[in-house]
């Protein structure tokens, strides 16, 4: 499918707008929430590309609450002890033990990139996720704590699932921008419609492409284009975050939800 063929023009967009705003009332309102509201991320049954829901961390609100979490720093944990031996604990994170190697229970104050290792900045090492996330599942998977205590098991299943949470989340750019805003108090709204009618225009058109696409290797033309812009949007965020410009990067988590919401909906077709 060529280039003209996926993309629709502007102009017919435009058109199709107005004659939509010619069926609501006449108010400035009016006029445009139908439209936007057609395209907002919570509207997934209306457009079939949107996220339905967000991203859900242990430990944190939905995207459209407020954050709690800490920002503490990884210095030495005050007052933590050990359930079994009574040890104080060396440094955050205090998941095991250093002294009778038994599995401690979850602490919520202890934020995702501090359970890795990782400073707090949204460029991270995927290698070093990934490797230090096997570490800790070696140590914590309940398979491996079969025959301890029920209480260490509860422990080892709590902290199981909370590592494997945090991998997923700091390991995908979108989640991981999110979640990094969180941290920082900023929310993220996801029942936010679509005001930019730049933006607006392009997931009509993608919208579109990808209903119209005939085989798999349009569909994949799609699928690297929308690659790009998650990419390209990213850095941006990165730029943002940096400058703790937080309006930018919210509008660069925007657009990056939407095109992965893209590359979802063209996997299923693929």
């Amino acid at each position: 499918m060529s280039k003209q063929k996926l993309w629709i023009p502007l102009s017919s967009i435009v058109r199709r707008a107005l004659r939509l705003t010619q069926r609501v009332p006449i108010s400035s309102a009016a006029r445009t929430q139908p439209i936007l509201a057609s395209f907002s991320p919570s509207n997934s049954e209306n457009c079939g590309l949107f996220p339905s829901r967000g991203f859900d961390f242990l430990g944190s609100s939905k995207l459209s609450g407020r954050c709690s979490l800490s920002t503490q720093s990884a210095e030495k944990v005050v007052d933590a002890k050990c359930w079994n031996c009574n040890a104080e604990a060396e440094a955050a994170p205090f998941l095991v033990c250093r002294s009778c190697r038994c599995i401690q229970p979850v602490d919520q104050s202890v934020d995702y990139f501090r359970i890795f290792g990782l400073e707090k900045k949204y460029d991270i090492e995927d290698d070093n996720l990934e490797r230090k996330y096997k570490d800790w599942q070696k140590k914590l998977h309940p398979d491996l704590v079969h025959s301890k205590s029920e209480r260490e098991r509860e422990y080892a299943a709590e902290q199981s699932a909370r590592v494997i949470d945090a991998f997923r989340t700091l390991n995908k750019p979108l989640s991981r921008a999110i979640y990094i805003l969180k941290l920082e108090g900023v929310d993220v709204d996801e029942e936010e419609t679509i005001s930019e009618p730049d933006l607006l225009a392009e997931i009509m058109e993608i919208r579109e492409a990808v209903e119209e696409a005939a085989d798999s290797q349009a569909l994949k033309q799609l699928q690297s284009q929308m690659q790009e812009k998650l990419e390209h949007w990213s850095n941006l965020f990165a730029i943002a975050f940096r400058n703790r410009n937080f309006g930018d990067a919210r509008k660069s988590i925007r657009r990056m939800t939407y095109y992965e919401r893209v590359n979802e909906e063209i996997v299923k077709k693929l």
